[in-house]
């Protein structure tokens, strides 16, 4: 039992070292500086749908017929 007593204290030790210096590295980097414009920002989002394209007109686009007695007339 005290054998691992022996392992595990340094191993907790070294973890919470760890975790303290992820959380001061984050706080020197301001990662903390602004918690509520996400939040804001999220509910501040245009849920309007995106304006509707103009429909194409069936003259507008060749159909591959079209195309391909282009291409015989050019050669």
């Amino acid at each position: 039992m005290e054998g691992a007593l022996i392992v595990l204290i340094p191993i907790s030790v070294l973890v919470v070292a760890g975790i303290v210096a992820v959380l001061w590295w984050a706080a020197r980097q301001g990662q903390f500086d602004d918690l509520e414009g996400p939040a804001h920002a999220i509910l501040m989002d245009d849920d309007r749908p995106p304006a509707a394209r103009p429909t194409e007109h069936k003259g507008d686009v060749p159909d591959a017929a079209q195309q391909a007695d282009a291409s015989q007339k050019s050669h």
